[in-house]
């Protein structure tokens, strides 16, 4: 396990609230793109606490999920108990071959983008079923969200990222074709606190530190907060992202 994982062993909580949904183009696309609907059995692959899960809810699918990290999973369960969330990998799932109809990886893919997991994959789903993956990337062409950057990304060491692109790099892949990308305006609204603060603890390589730097990490954003009219005025703010979605079909 990468070390900055570690972080969201004791960052669950923090993790649900300081992370954004999905826009409704997501729903739109997991139903037409990936196929995820009633009579369908779907699995989320790195499901962490179940934050993707209200979407795939909405579709009406047979729901699965596989998740690592404990903590992670306890809070799931308790989120959607009617969620069979089991203990495995991206390289190891457990489940038998051709038994879902879809693999959806929200915020995820890029921690395990290797030839492994892509065999996994592969084996779990029937043919032609569908991989989907999912992530809302800052936009970083708006000024405070690229300062926001700067502070965090100085802690990032070597953290698989969806940014860098690197996950890209597995495919084309043995047995799968690709048949979809889109892209679409997300935000996430609510107070500085909740959705700057709260958001840039959440990361896994910020939760993995030491609390003193932890503090320090905080403190910088609070300053940035402070001097950012937009951001220090009060009430609710709107972080914008871009949520961008790819799908590929077992052959």
């Amino acid at each position: 396990m990468h070390t900055s994982s570690e972080g969201y062993k004791t960052g669950a909580a923090a993790y649900v609230g300081g992370r954004p949904g999905y826009p409704p183009e997501a729903l739109d696309w997991l139903r037409d793109i990936v196929g995820v609907g009633p009579g369908r059995k779907v699995l989320e692959l790195g499901a962490g606490t179940g934050k993707f899960m209200p979407l795939l809810r909405q579709c009406g699918a047979t729901l699965m999920a596989v998740e690592p990290i404990d903590a992670m999973r306890a809070q799931l369960t308790a989120d959607f108990p009617e969620v069979e969330a089991l203990a495995g990998s991206a390289e190891a799932i457990p489940l038998p071959d051709a038994s879902v109809d879809a693999v959806v990886c929200a915020q995820a893919f890029h921690w395990f983008a290797n030839v492994a997991a892509l065999r996994e994959i592969r084996r779990v789903l029937v043919p032609g079923g569908v991989l989907g993956l999912i992530w809302n990337g800052r936009d970083e062409t708006v000024p405070w969200v690229a300062e926001l950057s700067a502070i965090t990304d100085e802690w990032e060491g070597n953290t698989p990222r969806y940014v860098t692109g690197e996950w890209r790099r597995v495919f084309p892949a043995p047995g799968f074709e690709f048949i979809d990308e889109r892209h679409a305006r997300n935000a996430h609204v609510g107070t500085a606190d909740q959705v700057i603060v709260k958001r840039t603890l959440s990361v896994s390589f910020i939760a993995a530190l030491p609390q003193q730097k932890q503090a320090e990490v905080e403190k910088q954003v609070r300053a940035l907060i402070a001097h950012t009219p937009e951001l220090s005025k009060g009430g609710d703010i709107s972080f914008p992202y871009e949520t961008s979605m790819f799908a590929y079909r077992k052959l």
